[in-house]
């Protein structure tokens, strides 16, 4: 088993890129937040994927394909869960070595091949119900399966050294390449992530057909060919082209994996123009459309993003996989373009958008994460956070997309570059661990999002001069280096290092408040709370019975305090006042004033840590006072 582990995206050495990310061999992180999480994710969640793959029928799927005949379980992209489980065990292993994991793997490796057919197509419910083939691409997944599978491959081979998956990867995409394109089939798949898929593929094999056919499916989209109304060009991100578009429309998850794939593209062919229109895309979606916690998707008819500015609490859907789509998107666009903000997009929907998805116990879920839920709501849908997180989903796309952003996450934490000619080494997340690339093997000491402190202490260092990078997020203001006050962006220390130096980051961890712009109509009139990168919610469970939250108004005229770090969830809590206003049963009172109640104490916690006690009211926006 190799431990040379490039991670899930490895940009060849002649892309477009400012910046190239260190590998999973470069990265260990070892205790403190990020390492408590994916402890948890190695103990609890991956083991349980595997149970709960079995139990939801998925592997049996790929039993019956291999003998030809039997019933389907599960939704039409069942196989994709499957692929993300294995690409979770892929990294897993490669960070830890688990030998039962490595056993699982290849065992479900090998079913996999066993339900290939002879010209390298998989898919095994398109199969065993006796669909033709590609028919009904815009909804059957057949290509979204296969990117899942090839990521998985390519994280098999980085992760394991083996190559059993690889192979069955390589004969599918032969098989599309010889099935799809400018000179065959023009059908899209209604669901993207082959693109991105590809590409990765292509860096992996050096065979350029990939990179082709995921070029031409980036370019081939946005002309209203997936469905058949006008609606399902929105919903596929179908109505315009990638080059043209201007904000991201439609589902979600879709999206997002699109713009990722279309980022692959752009930095693989030195496409300065369209690497440019994704520039503008994610402004756009971070301006207008993007929730504070880093949430993606307003809309939960068709799970979608909604107008700009159409943000509501309440009903927000931003679905734990368009969280991880948006991170996906952000490290690619940081590498694209050096541009630090794109590492504090990754830091905010990592933390707020992606980490609630799952529980601090790791084994059960939440597939819609609203910002707001009411005392009285009724739980309608299974996918409804008034369920609190459950264990698995008949749509169980988020729980092994979650495993798997958690089990790769060393390879968001650093990046390198050559500058004027000098080795330089960026420490883009802060994990408490290692990290050797460029020259440099150092320390991290830190506690990260729960402190403000990071410590980097060098244990090695490259000859002569060289450039050690720390990012400074917009958040911190009032940030210094080595005592020294220091902007947003990322600091740089240029000079000659030695084993021994330190170097020692102080990220200001103030409460403060934060105001929503006025075009968001659903929160005019309130505010949330924020400590660091974390973003704070309030919960039903710390006002008790008498003090309804969803009445609850904050004082700003009280100060906001950190208070002690609660022991159940082993996050700190922000403290504030407040008061009850209740009116009476008219929904529309006019101008007489609500009963006031109060003052009343209000102890918010990290909205990534809600529901994790019970289950009951919350919101992160609060109506002031």
């Amino acid at each position: 088993m190799t431990t040379t582990v490039s991670g899930p995206l490895a940009p060849t050495a002649g892309s477009a890129t400012m910046l190239h990310p260190v590998g999973l061999e470069g990265v260990a992180i070892r205790g403190g937040f990020w390492g408590e999480r994916l402890a948890v994710n190695a103990a609890t969640s991956i083991p349980q994927g595997w149970e709960r793959l079995h139990a939801a029928g998925n592997v049996a799927n790929l039993e019956a394909a291999a003998r030809g005949e039997g019933e389907t379980r599960g939704e039409i992209f069942a196989d994709s869960d499957v692929y993300k489980w294995l690409e979770a065990a892929a990294w897993e292993i490669a960070r830890t070595g688990d030998e039962v994991l490595l056993r699982q793997q290849r065992e479900l490796t090998a079913k996999v091949a066993a339900a290939q057919e002879e010209d390298g197509y998989l898919h095994t419910i398109v199969r065993l119900r006796g669909m033709p083939r590609y028919t009904e691409l815009g909804w059957t997944h057949e290509h979204y399966c296969a990117g899942h599978l090839i990521q998985a491959a390519v994280a098999q081979r980085r992760g394991t050294g083996d190559t059993g998956l690889l192979d069955v990867a390589v004969r599918l995409a032969d098989h599309l390449v010889r099935t799809f394109g400018p000179r065959a089939s023009h059908a899209l798949d209604g669901h993207p992530v082959i693109e991105t898929a590809l590409v990765e593929l292509f860096r992996e094999t050096g065979t350029a057909a990939y990179l082709d056919l995921a070029a031409w499916f980036v370019d081939a989209r946005g002309r209203s060919t997936i469905g058949d109304h006008a609606r399902d060009a929105n919903y596929f991100s179908d109505r315009v082209p990638v080059r043209e578009t201007t904000t991201p429309e439609g589902h979600a998850v879709r999206a997002v994996y699109l713009a990722e794939g279309a980022a692959d593209v752009a930095v693989e062919r030195g496409d300065a123009d369209l690497l440019a229109a994704l520039e503008r895309q994610f402004a756009a979606m971070a301006a207008t459309k993007q929730y504070l916690t880093g949430g993606l998707g307003s809309r939960w008819e068709g799970e979608a993003f909604g107008d700009p500015y159409e943000l509501p609490s309440d009903r927000a859907y931003a679905e734990s996989c368009a969280a991880i789509g948006g991170v996906q998107w952000a490290q690619r666009m940081l590498l694209a373009t050096g541009d630090e903000s794109y590492a504090d997009q990754v830091e905010r929907m990592l933390l707020n958008g992606v980490l609630p998805g799952v529980s601090l116990a790791g084994g059960e879920y939440f597939y819609v994460n609203a910002l707001q839920v009411r005392g009285d709501a009724v739980p309608d849908d299974d996918r409804n956070p008034v369920n609190g997180r459950l264990g698995w989903f008949q749509t169980a796309c988020c729980p092994p997309n979650i495993m798997r952003t958690l089990s790769s996450l060393g390879a968001y934490v650093a990046t390198t570059a050559s500058v004027d000619d000098v080795p330089a080494l960026q420490l883009q997340q802060y994990v408490h661990g290692s990290v050797a690339a460029a020259g440099f093997a150092l320390d991290v000491e830190t506690d990260h999002p729960r402190d403000g402190r990071v410590l980097v202490r060098v244990r090695e260092a490259p000859e002569g001069e060289a450039e050690l990078g720390l990012r400074v997020p917009a958040w911190a203001v009032g940030a210094t280096l080595d005592g020294e006050p220091v902007e947003a962006g990322l600091a740089r220390i240029r000079r000659t290092w030695a084993p021994g130096d330190e170097v020692e980051l102080v990220l200001p961890f103030a409460p403060r408040v934060v105001h929503p712009n006025d075009r968001i109509d659903a929160l005019r009139g309130s505010v949330a709370i924020e400590a660091g990168p974390l973003v704070y919610a309030v919960e039903q469970v710390d006002l008790g019975d008498g003090a309804p939250v969803d009445d609850l108004r904050i004082d700003l005229d009280e100060p906001l305090l950190v208070g002690e770090s609660d022991a159940r969830l082993g996050v700190p809590t922000l403290l504030a006042s407040g008061r009850i206003h209740r009116h009476g049963p008219d929904p529309y009172p006019g101008a007489v004033d609500a009963v006031a109640a109060g003052p009343v104490a209000i102890r918010a916690v990290p909205y990534f840590a809600w529901a994790n006690r019970s289950v009951g009211a919350m919101r992160v926006w609060i109506p002031t006072d």
